[in-house]
């Protein structure tokens, strides 16, 4: 971060208009208060200091700017510049009806050893059986901005947020303001992941500029929560007000049924900031039945244990957002992190003419219980490297590592690149590995970088907007453990948990380990004798050496990867994974 400490130097005025028309939405994002004009000669930052006001904080030094540049160099076009822990082992192109500078890669949704990637011309489909060597298995063209998609199960939800002639993918740009144009959510049956079939279109108000996945409890019925907003007096289906959301109710067992089935208003009357007109994005955490919404003007949390009827049960507003874009919880459900897209993704943000916490992170813990919960501001979080003034960079769409006993995200800044960030401590977060490209031309903006880039199964998956699919593989003894967790399906704005470590242990455990409660994490560890492990108690194991049995009968999880087992392994339902048993093996 850059040192704003006082001192005899000359400050630079930080300006906040470039904030402009939202290239990805069709928002305006207002300049956040505090505006100076940097080229009128002037110090105003002495006199913001001498108000006694919170306006100094817009005022970066002179030398701090410098340091930073000093310090780290801004890669140059097509040039790759990281942190030595983490590196890319495989990129395919953009290619086919998607290689245009026009057809930008969007969001990202993932499935056993397949990746869907969404593009603002439909979405492909990549094998990642082995990382290093993705395959291409199919594409499927059916433009509308933005193809943001979820899978479940055999169904893949798919956004479009542009208005259509028709819902068939050979449609061509329609008009808002007419009757018969379309926008909203196409549904694809993708069981066959080399052939998918379109099956179902659900119009919505506005489109869908995202879509989020909240599956009922009795396993009969998906919700698909779908945001949007820009709303006209032009347009047929977006009319003002439209402080709301969406819900369609997908059928599992008839799917083509699916359709809307209520528009809840989150911000009824004059609750909502002025600048909201619905939400960006909505993540939800089933299993805890809450929700996040990042509602341009406003965070809000959610109880979402009736799906059809979210309730807001704390909103915060903060004058230095100019457009809340995402949210993300940590395992425990006990933090958020929301990004700010301030410029609309299209704005130089890193450079120095912004402060460092400007297009940031603003991190959240969550305190109180029941319907009393509120969300209380903890820290900002912004990368710590300058950009140039081509480069389009800010906050954007990330994940969380399954990390044993910490809470890591690693996160997409479009040309800003790739930051892991802990912050475990919500106060203090830390960047501990980054990866950027350099820009994309150096005479023009070209819309470009990282998308969305999330965590899965071992590596980093990212969707650049002109660079294509990236895989990247993290090598740190931070978060190497997060390896010994696997899922079957993600997709990252519906938040799934994993098994939380009440003890790590990392050394050396001498006459047998016996897990009575909680879940027993072990990470470079040995044990030197039997290991058992209560029912409904839990277990993982990476990297480590156990001389001598594991017994585990209805132990809520068990997990052995990449270590070795010197004896037998009964554990029912337990995962084994990359690791040498020298015994018999029960699973």
């Amino acid at each position: 971060m850059l040192d704003t400490s006082p001192r005899r130097y000359r400050r630079a005025a930080v300006s906040l208009a470039a904030a402009g028309a939202l290239v990805l939405t069709a928002v305006v994002a207002a300049p956040a208060s505090g505006f100076t004009n940097s080229t009128e000669g002037t110090d105003v930052c002495d006199s913001f200091l001498g108000a006694g006001d919170n306006f100094a904080e817009y005022c970066i030094t002179e030398e701090a700017v410098n340091d930073t540049a000093a310090t780290y160099a801004i890669p140059g076009v097509d040039e790759i510049s990281s942190s030595p822990n983490i590196e890319l082992i495989a990129n395919i192109p953009k290619f086919g009806g998607f290689a245009s500078e026009a057809a930008y890669n969007s969001d990202l949704a993932f499935q056993g050893n397949y990746v869907i990637a969404g593009n603002y011309q439909g979405f492909s489909v990549f094998d990642v059986s082995t990382p290093s060597s993705p395959q291409v298995v199919s594409q499927v063209v059916c433009p509308g901005s933005q193809g943001d998609p979820s899978i479940f199960g055999d169904l893949l939800f798919l956004a479009v947020d542009a208005p259509r002639s028709d819902d068939s993918c050979s449609s061509a740009s329609g008009s808002a303001a007419q009757e018969t144009s379309w926008e909203g959510v196409r549904i694809f049956d993708i069981s066959d992941k080399a052939n998918p079939q379109y099956i179902k279109s659900v119009r919505t108000d506005c489109g869908s500029h995202t879509l989020t996945l909240a599956p009922d409890k009795a396993g009969t019925d998906v919700y698909v929560y779908v945001q949007s907003y820009g709303p006209s007096n032009g347009a047929f289906y977006c009319k003002p007000p439209h402080d709301k959301i969406s819900i369609i109710k997908v059928p599992l067992d008839n799917p083509t049924s699916a359709a809307v089935v209520t528009t809840p208003v989150l911000f009824p009357g004059t609750t909502g900031n002025t600048s909201t007109s619905g939400c960006h994005d909505i993540t939800t955490y089933p299993e805890l039945d809450l929700a996040a919404g990042a509602c341009m003007g406003d965070g809000v949390l959610m109880d979402i244990s009736d799906r059809e009827n979210p309730v807001i049960i704390s909103q915060v507003r903060d004058t230095n957002f100019a457009f809340w874009h995402s949210a993300t919880f940590n395992n425990a459900g006990t933090k958020v992190i929301f990004t700010d897209e301030l410029g609309g993704g299209s704005g130089a943000i890193c450079t120095s003419s912004y402060r460092t916490n400007q297009g940031a992170n603003a991190i959240y813990d969550i305190v109180g219980s029941g319907a009393d919960r509120e969300l209380v501001f903890k820290s900002y979080y912004k990368i710590p490297r300058l950009n140039t003034t081509l480069e389009n960079c800010v906050a954007h769409n990330g994940s969380l590592i399954p990390a044993m006993g910490r809470d890591i995200m690693v996160q997409a800044w479009y040309q800003g690149g790739i930051s892991v960030i802990d912050f475990t401590d919500s106060a203090n977060p830390v960047e501990i590995a980054y990866w950027e490209r350099g820009p994309l031309s150096d005479t023009r903006r070209i819309l470009g970088g990282a998308w969305s880039t999330y965590y899965h199964n071992g590596y980093i998956y990212s969707n650049d907007i002109q660079k294509g699919f990236d895989v990247l593989k993290l090598d740190d003894p931070r978060t190497n453990n997060a390896r010994a967790v696997a899922f079957d399906e993600l997709n990252v704005q519906t938040q799934p948990s994993y098994p939380a470590c009440t003890t790590v242990i990392t050394s050396r455990v001498n006459g047998g380990l016996d897990v009575k409660s909680g879940v027993t994490c072990l990470d470079g560890a040995s044990v030197n004798g039997a290991t058992k492990v209560a029912p409904g108690a839990g277990l993982l194991i990476f990297n480590s050496n156990l001389n001598g049995s594991i017994t585990a009968t209805g132990a809520a999880v068990v997990s052995i990867v990449e270590s070795k087992v010197n004896g037998s392994v009964n554990a029912p339902g337990a995962t084994v994974r990359d690791t040498k048993v020298n015994g018999s093996v029960k699973i």
